[in-house]
Order: structure tokens, then C-alpha cells, then sequence
């Protein structure tokens, strides 16, 4: 099992790019990458879960091949990398803490991108925090990530 967080403040002058998914006419978030919080969580909870590092460590800001590379592009990579790592993908949950975009008009959408992007069932769900902290404030967005992985190198 593993657990993975990320968190990206809002930019004027990006495109959103959350769950895998592109949101025309919203504010985007800043990054490295394409700053997709829901694919970044997925990408620490599986590094996590396998004993890889994390999403930084892994695809540090230091490294020119990851700039402006979409959340789905590391969510595959890093998917086929605990696979040669000898684990079997369960499934990944992810909850997006934020004020916008709407997630629940396109879940099904997403859900269909990060599964297929993982190899695996990808859940999200959504959550608001009430107006409370950054995200309350619409500053930006987190997620939150869970992943079921089975070593199979171990059997």
C-alpha cells in the first residue's frame, strides 16, 4: 500500500490540466510539468507503494525531459516501472481537494484516462474543504492518493 500527495497553486497563464484531463476556459496550475495534482498523487502513492522514492526523486525539476510533461506521460512511466519492479497494480483511489473545477460532470472521464494510463482501476473522488486554507481560498488544488500494489518478484 502505498500514499501520495500533491499540491499546485493556481497560475494565470497555464492551461488546466487535472485527472488526466484538459479543462478549457479555467485558470491552470503551476508546475515543473503540466501540474496535473491528481496524476502526480497517483504517481507518489504507486512509488510509495513499490519502494521507488517519490514523484521528485524520480522525475526531479532538475531533469530538461520532464518539463511541460503531462501528468498521464509520468502516470504510464511510472506504471511500467513498478511493473519491471515485479508489482501488480490493484487499483488507485485518488480524493481532489479543491474549490474548482467541478470534477463530478467528468469523473467518469477521468476515472477512463488514469485507468488506462495505469493499466489498473483509478477512482476519484472530490472534496471541498468548506472554505477553509489555500484551497478553501481557490489558491490552488491538492490531491491525495492510495495504491494497492502485490510484489510478485517475492512469491
Amino acid at each position: 500500500m502505498g500514499v501520495g500527495v500533491d499540491v499546485h497553486p493556481f497560475a494565470s497563464g497555464r492551461e488546466l490540466y487535472l485527472a488526466g484531463l484538459h479543462w478549457p476556459g479555467e485558470t491552470g496550475l503551476d508546475g515543473h510539468s503540466d501540474a496535473d495534482a491528481v496524476a502526480h498523487a497517483a504517481c507518489n502513492a504507486l512509488l510509495s507503494a513499490c519502494g521507488l522514492g517519490d514523484l521528485g526523486g524520480v522525475f526531479g525539476t532538475s531533469d530538461p525531459r520532464w518539463a511541460g510533461a503531462s501528468g498521464v506521460s509520468l502516470l504510464q512511466e511510472t506504471a511500467r516501472r513498478a511493473r519491471e519492479a515485479g508489482y501488480e497494480i490493484g487499483n488507485v483511489a485518488v480524493q481532489v481537494v479543491g474549490s474548482r473545477p467541478k470534477l463530478a460532470p467528468r469523473r467518469a472521464e477521468a476515472e477512463k484516462v488514469l485507468s488506462e494510463a495505469v493499466g489498473a482501476p483509478v477512482s476519484v473522488s472530490a472534496a471541498t474543504t468548506d472554505g477553509l486554507g489555500f484551497v478553501g481560498r481557490g489558491e490552488g488544488v491538492a490531491a491525495i492518493a492510495t495504491a494497492l500494489v502485490v510484489n510478485h518478484s517475492e512469491d
